[in-house]
């Protein structure tokens, strides 16, 4: 081959530069996830999602949820928590409440059973949520409570939701974020999550994305050791599942996506990008959430 005499352009080394890149990137995504197996041979990870949604895609709760399991098993994903039906209302009313709580269940009902269900709640109607908790949970196929922006959590009247929560052996996951811009009147951070948690020491509870300023929501709940913390919703920055791991231990730290909010490898890419060791990735993806699901799913007789 002659060589050419044309110049090299500032353009060809940018193309170049990035044909390598994504070279490279192919080339470290057919290496194993965990260290120490072979792509042939390895167990795949079990990796159960803790935070998936009904909204974000189209159709009859029957057609989201496949869609849902679809892209879920591209990425390995065995099994999907879904909460909240469609639209995304803030403060509903009782009514809309049971309206979205059907619609997940018949998302449940249409999964073969890889879907688990979280009940939605509005605490502002306290008495109506105690009778949709029982509805869904007691005599329904859910197996926890999902709590989102309708008021702050640490009101005082959530308190009895917490309470039977506690009796029906469920977790409560409840949504915490901290706005650069202000939060929605209703909108709770983890500093109100830990003073419902410090009111019920005996409840289970998990940050939703860890306040999305996560370095301070991870302090603000650390020495709560009823509170988990669930990853899923912001960026997948570097260091986030680390210092969770650090300063709350292995236990407390929960894979979930957000999906379809967000996609499911973004949020993978959390973990399996964190400096922790396989067995730590291993109890965030699913071995924490089964722990924390076994009492409800040993009182229904339902497999985890």
């Amino acid at each position: 081959m002659q060589p050419s005499n044309r110049k090299i352009s500032r353009r060809d080394v940018l193309v170049g530069t990035a044909q390598a890149t994504l070279a490279t990137a192919g080339a470290a995504m057919l290496q194993p996830l965990f260290a120490g197996q072979s792509q042939a041979n390895a167990d795949e990870p079990v990796i159960w999602d803790a935070h998936t949604h009904l909204n974000g895609t189209s159709g009859t709760p029957e057609e989201r949820v496949a869609n849902l399991l679809f892209f879920a098993d591209r990425v390995g994903i065995q099994r999907l928590i879904v909460f909240m039906g469609y639209p995304f209302l803030q403060d509903p009313s009782p009514e809309q409440v049971r309206q979205q709580n059907d619609q997940v269940m018949r998302a449940i009902d249409h999964s073969d059973g890889r879907v688990l269900g979280f009940v939605y709640l509005n605490p502002k109607h306290t008495d109506e949520s105690l009778k949709e908790l029982d509805r869904c949970v007691r005599d329904g196929p859910m197996v926890g409570i999902k709590l989102w922006v309708a008021i702050r959590c640490a009101d005082p009247c959530l308190d009895p939701i917490i309470e039977r929560a506690v009796e029906l052996k469920i977790p409560v996951l409840q949504h915490t974020w901290r706005k650069a811009t202000g939060n929605l009147p209703g909108e709770s951070t983890t500093s109100d999550l830990a003073a419902l948690a410090r009111r019920h020491p005996n409840a289970s509870f998990l940050a939703a994305h860890v306040d999305g300023d996560w370095e301070r929501g991870i302090r603000e709940i650390r020495a709560l050791e009823n509170v988990a913390v669930e990853i899923c919703g912001s960026d997948p920055t570097a260091g986030m599942v680390d210092m969770a791991v650090r300063e709350l231990g292995a236990k407390r730290v929960i894979f979930g996506s957000d999906a379809g909010g967000r996609s499911y490898a973004s949020q993978l890419a959390k973990v399996y990008g964190a400096e922790v060791p396989d067995e730590v990735k291993r109890l965030i993806l699913a071995g924490n959430l089964q722990r924390l699901l076994q009492p409800i799913l040993s009182e229904k007789g339902m497999n985890s």
